[in-house]
């Protein structure tokens, strides 16, 4: 039986190693499923918007694989992390994983060099299974059909946004991602892919279709009730 969900195995099976066992086998460590949790609610956290709860719970999932010694592991639930802000097109540098790549796979620094933009050709292959279509297309049209195909939400808006950091989002991408996170009830990433709907739509000079975007904007922005 598998403990970590499925958007887990599919965005980056960076715990695949960590959360998976058998029901049949050895009693789960206590460590593995807390931090299974924690990794769940700091990811529901972020892309919900909460920052206080996202921060919580990361650092106790980081303490629950620390206490392991595994160097790979805690660079692993840095990597998720980051990941998880590259959806919301948070392009920021992913320091917690750089201070520990040296002790990362070969997999892992394919992937964190997918996030940055900067994958090579020969990354590619190790990418987790749900990037490699949208990593490896020879256009920027078939990368946008590529990420539509991808099943996982969260997989999907990385994928996008590793695109748009790269340059490479065309309209149809702009749609998915943002139906996707619509879909999801993710306010973050949601706000930030209308954010550039609109963008594009005020430097094309449609008034029109920036201001509807910006009125669906300010429903996502409004506090939710107490």
């Amino acid at each position: 039986m598998k403990l970590s969900r499925p958007a887990l195995v599919a965005l980056v099976a960076l715990l695949s190693a960590v959360l998976a066992a058998c029901s049949s086998g050895p009693p789960v460590p206590d460590w593995k499923m807390n931090a299974q949790s924690s990794v769940e609610r700091f990811q529901a956290a972020y892309l919900s918007g909460n920052a206080l709860v996202e921060q919580t719970e990361f650092r106790r999932a980081r303490s629950q694989v620390a206490g392991t010694g595994k160097l790979d592991l805690v660079a692993r639930i840095e990597l998720l992390r980051c990941a998880t802000r590259v959806a919301s097109l948070a392009f920021e540098d992913c320091a917690g994983f750089d201070a520990l790549q040296a002790d990362a796979t070969a997999a892992d620094r394919a992937y964190a060099a997918w996030l940055a933009g900067k994958a090579q050709a020969a990354d590619v292959t190790l990418l987790p299974e749900a990037q490699r279509a949208a990593a490896g297309a020879s256009s920027d049209a078939a990368a946008a059909s590529a990420v539509a195909a991808i099943a996982d939400p969260l997989s999907q808006l990385v994928a996008a946004g590793v695109l748009l950091r790269a340059s490479r989002a065309t309209p149809e991408l702009l749609d998915t991602a943002v139906a996707t996170a619509s879909d999801q009830g993710w306010r973050r990433p949601l706000l930030a892919w209308l954010g550039v709907q609109r963008l594009r739509a005020e430097q094309a000079g449609d008034a029109q279709a920036a201001q509807r975007i910006a009125r669906r904007m300010a429903v996502v922005e409004q506090p939710l009730a107490p």
